[in-house]
């Protein structure tokens, strides 16, 4: 790989990265509700699934669902639906004060990497990246091995960064006394974001 191709990686990498999407806002939204401890084993998550996406698609997963269109629809409508539910229970209203609001349940490791397989922008980066730069290059497996630890990095950081804008708002979203006002109004406009997200995704 030479240093065009890599540089272009690089701006990919940022552009998608850094870019609002499902994780990097459940990451916001965790730290904001849980705090960052809480929220680290999802920020963990995200790179493990979504290199295990990246693996698999390098294997030909990818081109299996292009090649079977069910399949592709099915994956978005799974990750639209979720979607769509993680914006129902941001849209809840938390019980009163601030440590009681538990919107959404904290989302785990093993449920964080899983919702890489159903996030529609995960897909699409992780096609991108095996049509432009693994398959059908000399040498894939070399380049597998260069291009998935920086993406890693980039999973992690991206989310890491998020997460750390969460809990720095965490103790402002608790409002005056912990009353949690301003942390409702902060999760609805989450899910509102999460919603329109999965009809923008209905529409690819």
């Amino acid at each position: 790989m030479n240093w065009q191709e890599f540089t272009a990686l690089l701006v990919l990498a940022t552009a998608m990265s850094f870019s609002p999407g499902p994780n990097t806002m459940l990451s916001t939204t965790l730290a904001a509700n849980h705090g960052l401890r809480l929220a680290l084993p999802f920020i963990c998550s995200v790179p493990v699934g979504w290199g295990v996406l990246l693996g698999l698609c390098s294997l030909g997963l990818g081109a299996l669902l292009a090649a079977v269109p069910i399949l592709g629809l099915s994956v978005k409508l799974l990750g639209i639906g979720y979607l769509f539910w993680l914006a129902y229970r941001l849209a809840r209203k938390p019980a009163a004060g601030h440590h009681a609001a538990k919107v959404p349940a904290n989302v785990g490791f093993w449920q964080g990497a899983a919702l890489q397989f159903v996030n529609i922008k995960a897909w699409m980066m992780a096609l991108a990246i095996v049509s432009g730069w693994i398959a059908g290059q000399s040498q894939p497996l070399i380049r597998f091995a260069i291009v998935l630890p920086v993406m890693l990095c980039y999973a992690f950081v991206s989310n890491l960064s998020y997460a750390l804008i969460g809990s720095l708002l965490r103790e402002w979203l608790a409002g005056p006394v912990g009353t949690g006002r301003r942390l409702l109004i902060f999760n609805r406009i989450m899910a509102l974001i999460l919603f329109v997200t999965g009809i923008w995704m209905l529409r690819l």
